[in-house]
């Protein structure tokens, strides 16, 4: 019984990551084109995925332990050796663990564009403000521009 509703989870899990995955592909197609209202909707749509992915890695940890299994892959290999579900449960699982490590691939991917997206920003912003001028660092290892004004105290 315990071994059907792991492979529902899992099961659950593995759409749930592709809807994923899916959401970070536009997504990153919403940071390209920097579009505002896409990537909110995106977002909204992304929480919801997130929230059922944790919620079924709790649940599939609990029965896990519930059998008395470590939440790890030996545990989750001495639980599905005794069930006639095993092979089923091992192939879905690899698949889910694969599909995991897509999306966090995506999700880094999305993140570096992120922050490139942000250094030009501030680099517009500083051109408007008049402060074009290098970033050097300060004896706290922050960044200040040479044309940054500092006290006495603090040149």
């Amino acid at each position: 019984m315990a071994d059907t509703e792991l492979l529902n989870l899992i099961e659950t899990d593995i759409d749930t990551c592709r809807q994923l995955l899916e959401t970070l592909d536009l997504e990153f197609a919403a940071l390209g084109e920097r579009q505002i209202e896409q990537l909110q909707l995106l977002l909204q749509s992304k929480q919801p995925l997130l929230e059922s992915l944790a919620h079924n890695a709790n649940r599939r940890t609990n029965i896990l332990r519930e059998h008395g299994h470590a939440a790890s892959a030996e545990g989750f290999a001495a639980f599905t050796a005794n069930s006639a579900l095993a092979p089923r449960l091992t192939e879905e699982h690899q698949q889910l663990a694969s599909l995991m490590e897509a999306c966090q691939t995506a999700n880094i991917r999305n993140g570096r564009l992120i922050r490139t997206n942000q250094v030009g920003v501030d680099s517009a912003l500083n051109i408007l403000r008049g402060n074009d001028g290098p970033a050097l660092y300060d004896r706290s290892g922050s960044t200040t521009s040479s044309g940054s004004h500092r006290t006495y105290t603090r040149a």
